[in-house]
């Protein structure tokens, strides 16, 4: 079973549903032009959903560029240490040749040195292989000295590129830094939004939100796109009365809910444990429930197609934080529920 992991700026506790009494009013979303109301919030929260996922990915690919100006950097400067040790090197070199030239008459001005050779020739023919010595390494210490300051060069121009990143860096960390303490912000006000709808037992209309540009072409999609699996079906605990009846995935406020396949809204309810709950039909006989939501972006009879984003999740109802309770029925009704993981799987949602 695949697990697919938060996006960063996302940090939710491990979260249960409290359903401790399925008992309470069911309250059926109201029609009319108060979907208005909530739908600023909403639209907000899903801008700023966007815009916190975007700058961390921009934050995210800062980090590897200065890692990879970083390592550079260090690079270029193994490189020099090494193109100093070859000039040292040389150096040495020059100066053995000419302490070796001194020993054998370099003091000695050469047409002398030709009188006291026995065979000139051999003296014209050592003083050549000393000169070419001496320029092989003069032209090396040069053409080192040439590779040793390009280097210098690309260390400074890697230098102040890596410092320019880190900049930007800094830059993108406080950009990011304030998209999320303003999507926070607006994620409580979601959230209390649907707490007041919650308590006067009366939903919102859906809230109408842009859907994604590339809407999904697969039969079968998981609820969120990005989760993890925290509560299972059918696990017990001091949270219920009875045991779980659905799957929950941990998600923050204001996530975007999707149907998981193509069918019809059967039910948009608001109130009672689940707080505000959807429930879609889907062709074979099938049902799903999306509850603890904070807000609806659907209206009940509605057509929605797979991937669609249908609400927004939340905690409302009796819940102990964020996140979205999902079922899968064989009816509409709570208590017809099969375990809804292996159900996405075989469907190749999860």
């Amino acid at each position: 079973m695949r697990q697919r992991r938060i996006r960063p700026f996302v940090v939710p506790a491990v979260l249960l549903c409290t359903l401790a009494a399925f008992a309470g009013p069911r309250t059926e979303a109201s029609e009319g032009s108060e979907g208005a109301e909530g739908a600023g919030t909403s639209a907000e929260v899903a801008r700023l959903y966007e815009e916190a996922s975007a700058a961390t990915q921009r934050y995210e690919e800062g980090q590897r560029k200065a890692a990879v100006q970083q390592a550079r950097a260090d690079r270029l400067e193994q490189l020099l240490v090494r193109e100093r040790g070859q000039i040292s090197a040389l150096h040495d070199d020059l100066g053995r040749i000419a302490r070796a030239q001194y020993r054998s008459g370099g003091d000695v001005p050469l047409a002398a040195q030709m009188l006291l050779a026995d065979s000139p020739e051999d003296l014209m023919r050592g003083q050549r292989v000393l000169w070419q010595a001496d320029l092989a390494v003069n032209n090396a210490v040069a053409k080192s000295s040439r590779a040793e300051r390009k280097l210098a060069a690309d260390q400074r121009a890697a230098d102040t590129t890596r410092r320019s990143v880190e900049a930007d860096n800094v830059r993108l960390a406080s950009l990011k830094q304030g998209i999320e303490d303003k999507l926070k912000a607006a994620q409580w006000q979601l959230q209390g939004e649907a707490d007041q709808s919650v308590a006067a037992g009366k939903c919102r209309g859906a809230a109408r939100l842009d859907q994604p540009e590339t809407p999904s072409t697969r039969a079968w999609v998981a609820p969120v796109e990005h989760y993890e699996l925290s509560a299972g079906f059918d696990s017990a605990g001091e949270h219920w009365a009875h045991r779980h009846t659905g799957q929950d995935f941990a998600v923050d406020i204001g996530t975007p809910v999707r149907a998981v396949g193509e069918g019809r809204v059967v039910s948009v309810s608001c109130g009672g444990a689940f707080g505000i709950e959807i429930v879609v039909s889907h062709p074979g006989g099938y049902y799903t429930q999306y509850a603890h939501l904070a807000a609806v972006t659907v209206d009940q009879g509605e057509q929605v197609r797979t991937g669609q984003w249908i609400g927004q999740s939340g905690t409302s109802g009796n819940s102990t934080g964020p996140h979205l309770h999902f079922e899968v029925r064989l009816t509409p009704y709570l208590g017809s529920g099969i375990d809804p993981v292996p159900w996405l799987a075989e469907r190749g949602a999860l």
